[in-house]
């Protein structure tokens, strides 16, 4: 006897067997995800914004996406695919969670998947487009004319308010994800931060930068391997303007008589990924190092490094704007400023883009600076700039050149060491908190009226002892400068505010700081890509095209890094007296932080 398919009977029936059996996801791992959905505080949110045309009664509500969409993480490892979702929610859930949810049931075939399907990618899409901040329709190869008309005609305060929805909805998912620290987080005196942009590529091929159209993912570019990352072979200001007419080529000179140069390209070696940038902001323990225990397990006061934020642009785009997008909400969350390292594209941003506001909120920055920007930077009242701080103007010249002369190979590191050291002695002392009153202006002192060090224009700071800087301000027309002249002086915020920085720069106590923020969202960012886990930066674990959705989708694998960091964190402490469920994979010992010089300056070995 055979079946309809010419199979014989048994066979078919043992198919048919193999096909029925079901991996049912656990009640209490389901249950655990409705909390962690209920706890978000995710859907209210989604419910003031996400409104669906009106039509039949919707058959699945944002709750239970939401469900799905975290389930997929703990399912996948990381990444969401709406197929997968579908699966989880109408399929592999037990019948009497489905129901507590309110999902219906589908024939468990062809036809009742595609139809499930369809309701969970409408939603998705739904929920998505509530919170699009691109004129730009995905999926299609717009000209530039088409995508210039679009972007004139876009809302700018829709969308404007469509990108706050987003943000809002990144931060809800990923305070969620660090909800078991998030007290222990609160309880800190301050919390420092590491701001970092990485690069995460699109599922969709880049299309030529100055070609008639655009790639499936309009919002995305190409990110360049130097520089600050942004393609300069883009066109001028807008990458949606159209492209100008074509000029009539002439043979050997321009129409001025002088040989015509055409521009140099980049590389497309160096042109490696289209997708876009990942802002990145990550907490960390500035305080301590991440050094074991003498039993080889990790420190419990020391807590991992999580991402609290994250943003996406164009790669090479708006560093300062989405930096600070991120930090805005981050103390009405309840996390105390602390210090706050990031790369050089961002302290390379104008002061009232980035500088000042970071410092309005409250956080210290640390930065580090480019070769040219070493040595003497700016100047307020006498006082003079030096790396980053304040200092008398006559200190000696070869303090204020340190760096500079390790660069140029003209002092070994061992005097380097010593030079900035001694730089302290000549640092103008803060006499009053920063922001007394509250605008940013601070008082501070020269460092004889400060007891640091001794000064022939000021007789009473004389005779101090020898430990302490003899300073001898040379003679001027003019008379002393105003911060010889009084004891104190008022620094406004503006003065010098590009690269001033809340720590001596290249101090045993800048090492530490820096190193360890800037370490640790260096470190998130491998973590996070890893190709076995969340692997963020492979176009293939985010397969919908656009900004709103990558955006959406990174946020549920950035959770889910988080939450596996925390879950490896608790395995690996010993609490009790017991032993820890798994070893930490630290074996390394920590570089002792006053072994740092400047790159290409390394203590000889031994």
């Amino acid at each position: 006897m055979t079946t309809f398919h010419g199979l014989p009977s048994d066979r078919h029936e043992r198919l048919m067997a193999m096909r029925a059996e079901r991996r049912y996801i656990d009640d209490t791992d389901v249950e655990a995800a409705i909390d962690e959905v209920d706890k978000s505080e995710l859907v209210p949110l989604l419910e003031e914004f996400v409104h669906l045309p009106r039509g039949r009664h919707r058959t699945l509500h944002l709750r239970s996406l939401l469900i799905g969409l975290h389930l997929c993480t703990q399912d996948t490892g990381g990444k969401i695919v709406l197929e997968r979702v579908t699966d989880i929610l109408y399929f592999r859930i037990s019948p009497r969670l489905r129901s507590l949810l309110g999902i219906p049931e589908y024939e468990d075939h062809d036809r009742g998947f595609e139809a499930a399907y369809a309701v969970v990618r409408r939603l998705f899409h739904a929920m998505k487009d509530a919170m699009n901040p691109s004129p730009l329709p995905p999926n299609g190869h717009l000209s530039r004319e088409e995508a210039h008309d679009l972007t004139a005609a876009a809302d700018i305060d829709d969308l404007a308010e469509r990108e706050r929805r987003l943000a809002l909805f990144t931060e809800f998912v990923l305070d969620a994800s660090v909800r078991p620290l998030h007290n222990l987080l609160t309880e800190l005196a301050e919390v420092s931060l590491g701001v970092d942009a990485t690069p995460v590529r699109t599922f969709s091929r880049g299309r030529r930068t100055n070609g008639p159209e655009l790639a499936t993912d309009p919002d995305a570019g190409w990110y360049v391997r130097e520089g600050d990352h942004k393609d300069p072979d883009a066109p001028v200001s807008d990458s949606m303007l159209p492209p100008p007419p074509p000029a009539k080529k002439a043979k050997g000179k321009s129409s001025k008589g002088q040989t015509s140069k055409r521009k140099k390209k980049t590389s497309l070696k160096k042109k490696y990924l289209f997708g876009y940038e990942a802002h990145l902001i990550v907490t960390r323990d500035a305080e301590h190092d991440t050094v074991l225990l003498d039993d080889g397990t990790p420190n419990p006061e020391v807590l991992p490094a999580l991402v609290l934020g994250v943003a996406l642009d164009k790669p090479g785009h708006r560093p300062a704007y989405n930096g600070l997008k991120v930090l805005n909400r981050l103390r009405e969350r309840g996390y105390k400023p602390g210090y706050l390292a990031g790369d050089r594209a961002y302290n390379n941003s104008e002061p009232q883009e980035w500088q000042l506001p970071v410092r309005a909120m409250g956080y210290k920055p640390v930065y580090d600076y480019r070769e040219d920007q070493l040595g003497k930077q700016a100047g307020t009242q006498g006082a003079i700039l030096v790396e980053g701080r304040w200092y008398c103007p006559s200190m000696p010249e070869p303090l204020i050149n340190a760096t500079i002369d390790l660069h140029a190979e003209r002092i070994d590191r061992e005097t380097w060491v010593r030079l900035i050291a001694a730089r302290r002695g000549y640092r103008i002392m803060p006499k009053e908190n920063a922001d007394a009153y509250g605008y940013g202006y601070q008082r501070m002192m020269c460092p004889a009226e400060a007891g640091k060090a001794q000064c022939l224009i000021k007789p009473d700071t004389l005779g101090r002892g020898i430990h302490l800087p003899l300073i001898d301000p040379e003679p001027s027309p003019a008379g002393p400068l105003k911060v010889c002249r009084q004891r104190t002086i008022t620094v406004n915020p503006e003065a010098g505010a590009k690269q001033w920085q809340a720590l001596d720069y290249g101090s045993p106590e800048w090492q530490r700081i820096y190193f360890r923020l800037r370490n640790s969202v260096e470190g998130y960012n491998g973590y996070a890509k890893n190709p076995l886990a969340e692997g963020i930066e492979s176009a293939g674990s985010r397969r919908i095209r656009g900004i709103a959705a990558q955006t959406i989708l990174l946020a549920f694998q950035l959770a889910h890094a988080n939450r596996r960091k925390i879950k490896k964190w608790l395995d690996t402490l010993s609490l009790g007296g017991e032993r820890p469920r798994r070893r930490t994979h630290h074996r390394r010992q920590t570089k002792e932080p006053r072994s740092w010089t400047p790159t290409g300056h390394l203590a000889p070995a031994a």
